[in-house]
């Protein structure tokens, strides 16, 4: 069974800027039903799940496997070197390859560890927020956003901090492959890859008290991290770590903004603010596809066969707008039970920094409406823009008003 999609449409999705675009076409697309047969625009084809409920039960399903590092962006075409220290991390390995890894990351990034980043964020919120009150119009996106994660991100594991501001121009083509093209994309890899190992080397000869040094020094039994391994999972932490919490920031913000009683609720009751940012997170998903998926045996969704080898991709934004698992799923409703969202993925590939960007979307967020309680938009919502990504929902900017219009 084929579905309404039709074999030879594009997801249009990835490349929707229009604010707004990307939602509803995810929301047409799940309306039309549980799986679409689609194209990707790099012309790969795809099955593209949207069900909620086909959402969750697939992404425990052994059936369906990571593709793998030899199936990343330019795996076959970047030196052998570069791909090996950029593509072997959680996001491209299934079992026990994948357990493996988890289980020794998971020994150093562990919760006290993030709990006890609360005073850092807190600090830097507060410096960042006292860096433009004395201004009119701001993007927050530099202001706020993008500066707290990366921030912390590098106090965590140790990256010194006049490195930071190289990360953005490094990392940008990253999250973006198809729109930066190989030569921009290989050349950001290879020099954070260089970086990379240059700061290994460095923890391995004066260990710290910071993530990259446990990870460096981890071990369960005799396994261990190798060079490829610490490298990869590095930058997985830097780009994921970083990107997908100055999406939530920049989307929960442009929520509440256009939701004037939800924000009003929570400014009367700040005690909601915990279960605001999982509204905040089902409703605009900072990540909305996951990285792409094969069947390994036939799988049945809805009437429709997906045949070994086809590449699965599934859409955390469509899924989180169900409407068979959350009633009036386009409207946003800070007093809603979302814990079922998927926002951070689900099974064994739920994300590992989970609990670090809800910890600091909630101290973000708090001290910014806290601060600024007459926050507005300085521009027509309908003018602001998403960046253009397979995964990633980021918006291009966010000016923003701080004492109202």
């Amino acid at each position: 069974m084929r579905t309404q999609a039709g074999d030879h449409q594009v997801l249009e999705a990835v490349t929707a800027t229009a604010e707004g675009q990307r939602r509803d076409r995810y929301a047409a697309l799940g309306a039309a039903g549980p799986v679409h047969r689609l194209r990707l625009p790099n012309g790969v084809p795809v099955w593209l799940i949207t069900s909620h409920a086909e959402t969750k039960r697939l992404l425990t399903d052994p059936r369906i496997v990571k593709v793998g590092p030899e199936q990343a962006p330019y795996a076959h075409r970047l030196p052998p070197d570069v791909a090996r220290g950029i593509y072997h991390h959680l996001l491209y390995a299934s079992p026990p390859e994948h357990t493996r890894l988890r289980r020794l990351v998971a020994k150093a990034f562990t919760r006290g560890r993030v709990d006890g980043l609360a005073p850092r964020i807190e600090e830097t919120t507060h410096r960042l927020l006292d860096e433009v009150a004395g201004a009119d119009v701001v993007d927050l996106i530099p202001a706020l956003a993008y500066p707290l994660p990366i921030t912390v991100i590098s106090f965590l594991l140790g990256i010194p901090r006049d490195a930071q501001a190289d990360f953005r121009a490094w990392t940008a083509p990253l999250i973006a492959p198809e729109v930066a093209g190989y030569d921009t994309y290989a050349a950001s890899a290879r020099t954070l890859l260089t970086f990379l190992r240059q700061l290994i080397a460095v923890k391995r000869r004066e260990p710290g008290e910071d993530l990259l040094s446990d990870l460096v020094a981890v071990r369960d039994g005799e396994e261990r991290l190798t060079e490829d391994e610490l490298t990869s999972m590095l930058l997985l932490l830097v780009v994921a770590g970083h990107d997908t919490t100055v999406n939530l920031i920049a989307n929960g913000v442009l929520a509440l903004l256009r939701h004037e009683d939800q924000r009003a609720l929570l400014a009367a009751d700040p005690d909601r603010l915990a279960n605001a940012i999982e509204e905040l997170l089902r409703y605009d998903a900072p990540v909305h596809n996951t990285v792409p998926a094969r069947a390994t045996e036939p799988v049945e969704v809805a009437g429709t066969t997906i045949e070994p080898g086809d590449v699965v991709v599934f859409s955390l934004l469509a899924a989180n707008r169900d409407p068979d698992q959350f009633g009036e799923p386009g409207q946003l409703d800070l007093s809603r039970d979302c814990g079922t969202h998927t926002a951070f993925g689900h099974g064994i590939h739920y994300c590992l920094g989970a609990p670090l960007a809800r910890l600091e979307a909630r101290i973000a967020l708090g001290a910014l409406l806290d601060r600024f309680p007459r926050l507005s938009l300085a521009v027509p919502a309908d003018t602001l823009t998403r960046k253009p990504s397979m995964t990633m929902n980021g918006l291009t900017a966010l000016p923003v008003r701080l004492r109202g219009s």
